[in-house]
């Protein structure tokens, strides 16, 4: 679709950007990203300009998260060409497995009623997980297998405990609450009309994280240092956009409200100075600061003379008279 180049898109309270201005540093984006599912793409609606794609977020926790105990009873139903069935069934009042009467081509085994002539050499069944380098988030445990490889009653137990997977380590209910590894990156597919509390909550329902998106903020993080908290009315997609895609040089960051600090430029180009010389520049700006002081006093000891002598000469004027 063509786009008009005129007019302004706001990136944020107060802060706008051109048009043909953006058009350029998505162009650049998608060249950077050519041939990978991080590119992103455009449209008008209604004259506005809308960006959308995966945008990939870095875990930078300093404290364990909460998983979800359940599910909400969530069903995945499996593409037409998967070999195995996945939550084709339904739970019962107490867990149990109800067998679906519409799939006459499988069988369903129920924990409570797994006898033992099930052949224990078949394993289990591949895990279906979402697409998200190193951060995976597993679908539910309740499923249904091919005739002919059954689980058996152990290994349905196992699977009945364990939901989640992240970074490879499965979760089960006795370790829902962990730290994911710092740095490890995740991704979520939005748009550039989110605002950063939407994107958080879009993620944290993502992976069924009971915390509430109040206690974590994004942040910009760049290589020197600098850490820009991206505002509740900033769009994340654009401000990840706008900092060019190279994420050497850039990371958006999953982070506590209260454990990180902004760190603004002026800030982060002494950060990764040694100590003695930050020490040599406190001297430097000491010094600095010494003489500015004498300046001002001498400027104004002068300023003081000049009135006090004013003042004589205006209570000597009347007695001279």
């Amino acid at each position: 679709m063509e786009l008009s180049t005129g007019g302004a898109v706001p990136c944020g309270k107060d802060k706008f950007i051109s048009r043909n201005e953006l058009l350029l540093h998505l162009k650049t984006y998608n060249i950077y990203y050519e041939g990978q599912n991080l590119q992103l793409r455009h449209r008008e609606e209604e004259g506005e300009l809308i960006v959308e794609g995966l945008l990939n977020i870095s875990w930078g926790l300093r404290r364990p998260i909460r998983l979800q105990m359940q599910d909400d009873n969530q069903r995945i139903r499996p593409p037409p060409s998967s070999s195995s069935w996945h939550s084709g069934c339904n739970l019962g009042a107490h867990g149990s497995v109800l067998k679906p009467s519409t799939l006459p081509d499988i069988q369903v085994t129920d924990v409570d009623t797994a006898t033992g002539t099930e052949n224990p050499g078949n394993g289990t069944a591949p895990r279906a997980a979402e697409e998200a380098p190193q951060l995976m988030r597993t679908r539910s445990d309740v499923g249904v297998r091919p005739r002919g490889s059954a689980r058996t009653a152990g290994e349905q137990r196992r699977l009945r405990r364990h939901r989640f997977s992240i970074n490879g380590h499965f979760y089960n209910h006795k370790t829902s609450v962990f730290t994911p590894a710092y740095g490890s990156v995740t991704n979520v597919r939005i748009n550039s009309t989110m605002t950063t509390p939407q994107v958080l909550k879009l993620l944290l329902n993502k992976f069924k994280i009971e915390n509430s998106a109040e206690e974590f903020a994004l942040y910009m993080v760049h290589t020197s240092g600098e850490k820009q908290r991206l505002r509740g009315s900033d769009f994340p997609l654009l401000a990840r956009v706008l900092q060019g895609p190279c994420e050497q040089v850039s990371k958006v960051f999953l982070m506590e409200k209260d454990q990180v600090e902004e760190v603004t430029y002026d800030v982060a180009q002494y950060i990764k100075f040694e100590m003695p010389i930050l020490r040599s520049f406190i001297q430097k700006l000491e010094e600095e600061e010494d003489r500015e002081v004498k300046k001002l006093k001498h400027k104004y000891s002068i300023l003081r003379l000049m009135i006090e002598q004013r003042l004589e000469e205006i209570c000597e004027g009347p007695t001279a008279m």
